[in-house]
């Protein structure tokens, strides 16, 4: 299940683009923390400290604590990160608050396991990934950190169905029916232009090998 973290925030006093972009020259990102029939918090985050959650791959799926400097703290599910479209760095960032009652849809992470374990994969079959993530509905302290998907037993040309994946308690997927997650695939054969360029390859290295050989 989801652990809460926790990251610092600076109020900010003023909303628009132009005050947005004043927090971003001053080396911070702009922040809003909203909902649960509340006023909008206006915030700025540390950079670094935000990269640092952004690169887990788990912030959107993430419950946080924000201490605001000067401010009270507040429980929040992030729900948007907007990146500029060349530098990719991020610009601004929606937060939700949240409370035990809420129950969120949040796109979690598929980890595939026991591969050892599949015929298929062992016969030399590819895991062909349909899904990297799973849309679920739960509560806000029951958002697990990976969505686990068994491979054992499996040979090529099998497919995981949502069906078949141990959800844990109180966790539902956002899709109603039951939609594939991974098919187990046979390997790639080589096309005859393929071949026929490896063995044109082949052909030159001999041709060059027997060039530079000294005469006897």
């Amino acid at each position: 299940m989801s652990t809460t973290h926790t990251i610092s925030a600076e109020l900010r006093d003023r909303a628009g683009k132009g005050a947005a972009r004043a927090v971003r020259r001053a080396g911070r990102v702009p922040a809003v923390i909203y909902g649960d029939k509340k006023d909008a918090v206006l915030i700025s985050l540390e950079p670094r400290e935000l990269r640092k959650q952004l690169i887990t791959g788990h912030f959107l799926s993430t419950v946080y604590t924000v201490e605001v400097a000067g401010g009270k703290s507040e429980r929040v599910l992030p729900r948007e990160v907007q990146f500029h479209p060349v530098t990719d760095i991020p610009e601004h960032v929606d937060l939700m608050r949240v409370s035990k009652s809420t129950r969120a849809h949040v796109h979690v992470p598929c980890a595939f396991f026991n591969e050892e374990a599949s015929p298929g994969i062992k016969r030399g079959g590819v895991l062909n990934v349909v899904r990297h993530e799973i849309e679920v509905v739960c509560g806000i302290d029951e958002i697990p950190e990976e969505i686990q998907i068994d491979l054992t037993g499996l040979d090529i040309g099998d497919s995981v169905h949502i069906g078949a994946v141990n959800l844990p308690k109180g966790v539902k997927p956002a899709i109603e029916r039951d939609f594939t997650i991974a098919t187990i695939v046979a390997p790639k054969l080589k096309s005859d232009a393929e071949e026929a360029a490896i063995a044109a390859g082949a052909a030159e290295a001999a041709e060059a090998a027997e060039t530079e050989s000294p005469e006897d």
